[in-house]
């Protein structure tokens, strides 16, 4: 018999995916936990066919609300149990019929051996032209790695506010090029134990190179590449360093295998792991034209009427808001304060008010008003 504890759990689950703006889950990483319980007939299941594990998952727990430490359950062939979510992304997102599901027996979230799809397209990206130029190259080479032979470009750092589409133009990349693209933040590449960073970093690169050619892409590089007067306060983070100035020096042959970083800290990097890199590619906040675009592609989305707005005025009013901003702190905001009060219009006014609310939140950020 089922522990009751289990079949609240999975009502609450099914439950919130009635929630408004929640996003499909574009990858899950999940680690085997076992059975809530220990008997003498257990029977662990093996994996053996990775791509027809994943069609059964997202079949069994699709609509299912993934949060990074939940629990999925094995309902049908091995009743009960247990695999832990070590990551998803995005966050608190759900499982849909085009998640890439992944299965790995490590604690820090890094897939094993599988091939990780995207499906963004570089007119997902909208701006950063001067960006999507400078990576025809990236592309060029992944397309044919075998015709750069020693002038390939294997380390390129993208660098730029927060929400500006670095990620994204990444993993744009890797859907043009059709290459499989290896996600990892840098903070996961931190170990418990000292030596755990280094031995994650080496098989990070011997993964990439099964799959090559293949991007690896380190986001927030500046958690672990910080100048090294800073390095002592972070542990191991030293050994972490070297062992990623080893693979980008290619010490070890890695073929068909392009790092990309990304960092919106660029002057804080180290120097000797800043001049690794080939090619330093800079994103930008959006201008008026392209925030205008961002407003009108993603309003076409909304589950809700929009009325009476003028998108131009508004963008006049978002300097200094990145992408990631409009979407998530503007038009979000908006729509669910439209939801919140039975309406079935979103109208300028509520535009408006999510613009102020998030100005106000900007003045009291402000360290110059802490003392007055």
């Amino acid at each position: 018999m089922r522990p009751v504890s289990q079949r609240v759990n999975a009502k609450k689950t099914h439950e919130n995916n009635t929630e408004f703006g929640k996003s499909t889950s574009e990858l899950l990483i999940l680690k085997p936990e076992g059975y809530p319980l220990s008997g003498m007939m257990d029977e662990y299941p093996v994996i053996e066919n990775r791509d027809v594990f994943e069609f059964y998952a997202r079949e069994q727990w699709n609509g299912y609300v993934a949060r990074k430490g939940d629990y999925l359950f094995d309902r049908r062939m091995f009743p009960d149990f247990a695999y832990r979510i070590i990551d998803v992304e995005p966050a608190e997102s759900i499982i849909g019929s085009s998640t890439s599901i992944i299965v790995t027996e490590e604690e820090n979230g890094l897939p094993s051996s599988a091939e990780i799809k995207s499906s963004v397209k570089f007119e997902d990206v909208i701006g950063q032209e001067l960006a999507k130029q400078k990576c025809r190259l990236i592309e060029r080479f992944l397309e044919e790695p075998e015709r750069f032979g020693k002038w390939a470009p294997r380390n390129i750092l993208f660098f730029g506010p927060s929400g500006t589409g670095k990620t994204m133009l990444a993993k744009a990349l890797a859907n043009k090029t059709d290459v499989p693209i290896i996600p990892v933040k840098a903070t996961q590449l931190i170990g418990e134990y000292v030596g755990d960073g280094a031995r994650q970093i080496h098989q990070l690169y011997d993964r990439a190179e099964e799959m090559a050619p293949c991007i690896i892409f380190i986001d927030e590089l500046d958690a672990i590449a910080l100048d090294r007067k800073f390095q002592e306060l972070r542990g191991d983070v030293s050994e972490i360093v070297n062992a990623l100035l080893t693979e980008m020096d290619g010490i070890v042959e890695r073929d068909g295998v392009c790092t990309i970083c990304s960092t919106n800290r660029i002057y804080s990097l180290d120097s000797a792991i800043r001049s690794r890199f080939e090619e330093e590619i800079e994103f930008v906040l959006p201008g008026e034209d392209e925030v205008l675009q961002i407003f009108e592609s993603n309003v076409k989305t909304f589950p809700l009427q929009v009325e009476d707005v003028d998108f131009h005025t508004l963008a006049k009013k978002t300097k200094g808001l990145s992408g990631r901003d409009l979407v998530e702190k503007v038009l979000k905001t908006a729509l669910h304060q439209t939801i919140i009060e039975d309406r079935e219009i979103v109208t300028g006014k509520d535009f408006e008010t999510a613009l102020a609310k998030l100005a106000r939140k900007d003045t009291l950020q402000d360290p110059s008003e802490l003392y007055v």
